[in-house]
C-alpha cells in the first residue's frame, strides 16, 4: 500500500515533536514567522498536535525584534527541557549578543546530540561556538562576506538554507518557511508539506540546490556570455583584482571590445564596475566585522587606506571611519 501523510502520522501516534525557539535581541520577525507557522499549519492540518515549541531567551526575558516589536519569553534557555530541536533566532547586530555562556549552553545541548539550527545571522553564533566546523551552512547573503572573513574554514554555501548531519541554518526571511517545510516533508511526507505550503500561498517550495541572489544573467539584465565570464571573473578575484588586460585575453577579445560591452550593458568602464563591486564587499566587512580599516583595504585590493578611503568617500559619500561611527551609533 502506498504511504500517505495520513498514514505517517497514524504511525507516529503520540509522538510530538519539540522544538525550542531561541529569541537572541534584534532578531528577524519575519524569518521567525517563516519558521513557526509551518508547525501551527501541520497541527490543524493533521487535527492534532504533531508538534509543540516554546519560545525562549536568556533568563527568559522578553525580547524584541529588529522591527520594535517586544516578544514576551516565558522559557530560560538555561533550565529548559532538551527539545528535538533547537532554532536559534537572530538577526542584527548579532555580535553584540553572543556571548560565553550562551554558546556554552548550545554546546551542552551539542552534546547530547540534540538537532540545532539557526535563521538569519543564528548561523554566526553557531559558527562562534565551533558546531559548524564540519558542516555546510548558509546565512544571508549581506553577512556572508563577513562571515568568511571570520570563519575561513566552513563551508558556507549560497543556498537558501543548509542541512548537514545535525545542524541546518537558513538564509532568513522566506527561506525559513523552505527549510521548515523540508523538514516536515521528511518527518511526515511531502504531500503533508505540500499542503501546508498552500495553506501560505506558496506556489513554490524551493530546495537547499536554490541559491538566495538570482543567477548572474537574472541579476544584471544580461545574457551576453563574455559579460558574464567577466563578471564571474571580478566576483572571484577582489582581493587581487585582475587587470582589463587579463580579464580581456581571458575573454579572447581586446580591450577596446571589452570596454564597448561594459558600456553597452551598463554604461561605465569595466575598470568602474570592477570598483563598484569591491567597495560594496568593503561596506559590507565594514558594518559587519571588527576588521579595521587596512584589512578591510587589502581584503578589497586596495594598496593602502588612504586609496581605499579616498575612492570609499568618492562612491558613498562618508569616510570609512565615518560610516563604521555612524553604524556604531545603532548599535
Amino acid at each position: 500500500m502506498q504511504e500517505t501523510w495520513q498514514n505517517r502520522i497514524s504511525s507516529q501516534e503520540g509522538l510530538v515533536k519539540r522544538f525550542l525557539f531561541v529569541l537572541i535581541e534584534d532578531f528577524s520577525l519575519v524569518a521567525f514567522s517563516n519558521a513557526i507557522e509551518p508547525l501551527r499549519l501541520a497541527n490543524r492540518i493533521a487535527k492534532k498536535n504533531i508538534y509543540s515549541w516554546e519560545l525562549a531567551s536568556e533568563h527568559g526575558e522578553k525580547v524584541t525584534c529588529s522591527n520594535g516589536i517586544s516578544i514576551d519569553v516565558k522559557v530560560d534557555i538555561y533550565g529548559a527541557k532538551s527539545p528535538n530541536y533547537v532554532v536559534l533566532c537572530s538577526g542584527e547586530n548579532v555580535k553584540n549578543h553572543t556571548n560565553k555562556s550562551l554558546m556554552n549552553w548550545i554546546r551542552k545541548e551539542a552534546r547530547k546530540n540534540t538537532t540545532i539550527g539557526a535563521i538569519c545571522t543564528g548561523t554566526y553564533i553557531l559558527a562562534k561556538a565551533g558546531l559548524l566546523n564540519d558542516c555546510k551552512s548558509t546565512i544571508h547573503w549581506e553577512n556572508q562576506d563577513s562571515l568568511k572573513e571570520e570563519f575561513s574554514d566552513l563551508t558556507i554555501t549560497e543556498s537558501i538554507y543548509a542541512i548537514d548531519k545535525r545542524r541546518f541554518t537558513s538564509a532568513g526571511g522566506t527561506a525559513s518557511l523552505d527549510l521548515m517545510l523540508y523538514i516536515i516533508s521528511q518527518d511526515f511526507h511531502t504531500g503533508f508539506a505540500k499542503l501546508i505550503a498552500d495553506q501560505m500561498i506558496h506556489d513554490s517550495i524551493r530546495t537547499e540546490l536554490d541559491k538566495q541572489l538570482p543567477s548572474i544573467p537574472n541579476r544584471i539584465g544580461a545574457r551576453n556570455p563574455k559579460i558574464l565570464t567577466a563578471i564571474k571573473s571580478m566576483e572571484s578575484n577582489i582581493e587581487e583584482p585582475l587587470s582589463p588586460l587579463i580579464l580581456a585575453a581571458n575573454l579572447g577579445i581586446s580591450i577596446r571590445q571589452l570596454e564597448r560591452l561594459f558600456q553597452r550593458y551598463f554604461a561605465k568602464s569595466p575598470k568602474r564596475y570592477y570598483m563598484e563591486l569591491r567597495l560594496q564587499k568593503a561596506r559590507n566587512l565594514l558594518l559587519q566585522t571588527e576588521m579595521n580599516v587596512l584589512q578591510i583595504a587589502l581584503a578589497c585590493g586596495f594598496s593602502s587606506s588612504s586609496h581605499f578611503s579616498k575612492c570609499y568617500k568618492s562612491a558613498f559619500n562618508v569616510t570609512p571611519h565615518n560610516e563604521r561611527g555612524f553604524a556604531n551609533q545603532f548599535n
